[in-house]
């Protein structure tokens, strides 16, 4: 016998590297991205000024993180939400599943936006803004979700123009594949191509319009028993798959519960084989910056010394001021639009 036809094939290498649980708010990611928060509020029907119309009693107003009969005013005082804020040196992709997210800023720029919309900002050298959530509906509940995804930025583009993009939900690539058996999986990409699938660009400074950062967000809506591949990624590239909603999975021969962050080993394609439920990911992957991240509350920089300059520059210009009436806007009754600084209006699609 030939020697050399004797040699055991290659190793493969396993596409699962680790397991860790999700649980709460706030999920851990990997490098380029600082953290996911998911937002799953069972919001009530409105008052008619666009908050709850049910009693506050028993909330922690203005620090209301509790869940309470399954929703949070959050930092909200008579509309849930987030008023105003500031942040520097990195970005938020805000993927609004459900209801409605209302934005203000700091350079006069607003917008409504939801149902499957996302939003894309750029802090860059410094932004405040609102995140308010309107209850719409008076008549009904008012179910919201969203994503809330930070991802840093490079030391060259932390004091870049602030900036954001809008990706109305009709223009974000969707596509539903089906395995042998019939069974679906609808992939929706927000940024990373994916086969022939190209999202909205970026900001122009974001660290996704980078070529070689190999940023990818794909929310992924497997039926029971489906299979599907992911591809592979670029050497060095971190992947982190979260299995947020369903009972089980199989990722390559592995068996994975639900409310599980997987990282996978991105040289490899990767089989995943639904259990019997219903099964929704969210995969973040992107290669790592590799700069030291100081981070204080809303400001992410690269040392303790930049830390303080941020403190200092707010202080001393609020980033350019609050031009809004109070610190919690809400716009009426209008449907998704946004308005840029310059005056100019986009209508959601």
């Amino acid at each position: 016998m030939n020697a050399a036809a004797a040699l055991p094939p290659p190793a493969v290498a396993a596409p699962v590297i680790k397991l860790t649980p999700i649980h709460g708010l706030h999920w851990p990611t990997l490098d380029p991205f600082l953290f996911c928060a998911h937002h799953d509020d069972a919001f009530p029907k409105g008052n008619g000024a666009f908050g709850p119309a049910t009693t506050l009693a028993g909330r922690n107003i203005g620090q209301d993180f509790d869940g309470k009969d399954g929703w949070n005013m959050y930092h909200g005082e008579r509309v849930p939400g987030f008023p105003s804020h500031p942040h520097r040196g990195f970005e938020t992709v805000t993927l609004a599943r459900k209801g409605y997210i209302d934005h203000s800023d700091s350079l006069g720029a607003a917008a409504r936006f939801g149902q499957g919309d996302v939003q894309w900002l750029t802090a860059g050298k410094g932004i405040q803004h609102a995140e308010m959530f309107p209850l719409l509906a008076d008549d009904q509940p008012n179910p919201g979700e969203l994503f809330q995804i930070w991802l840093n930025l490079p030391a060259a583009d932390k004091f870049a123009e602030p900036h954001f993009s809008m990706l109305w939900g009709p223009n974000i690539p969707k596509q539903t594949r089906t395995d042998a058996a019939g069974r679906g999986t609808e992939i929706t990409v927000i940024a990373g191509k994916f086969n022939d699938l190209t999202p909205p660009a970026p900001p122009p400074k974001s660290y996704a319009a980078r070529p070689d950062s190999d940023v990818a967000i794909w929310a992924m809506k497997l039926q029971p028993g489906a299979q599907f591949r992911l591809p592979a990624a670029k050497i060095g590239t971190n992947r982190r798959l979260f299995f947020f909603v369903g009972e089980s999975l199989q990722v390559g021969t592995r068996h994975v519960s639900g409310h599980h962050a997987i990282d996978l080993n991105p040289a490899t394609d990767v089989v995943l084989t639904n259990g019997p439920a219903e099964t929704e990911l969210l995969l973040l992957q992107g290669k790592p910056i590799g700069e030291p991240v100081a981070q204080y509350g809303p400001f992410v920089m690269n040392s303790r010394q930049e830390i303080q300059q941020a403190f200092s520059d707010y202080q001393r210009t609020r980033f350019g001021g609050w031009p809004w009436p109070d610190e919690a806007p809400v716009h009426g009754r209008q449907g998704r639009f946004a308005r840029r600084p310059d005056g100019s209006v986009e209508e959601g699609a």
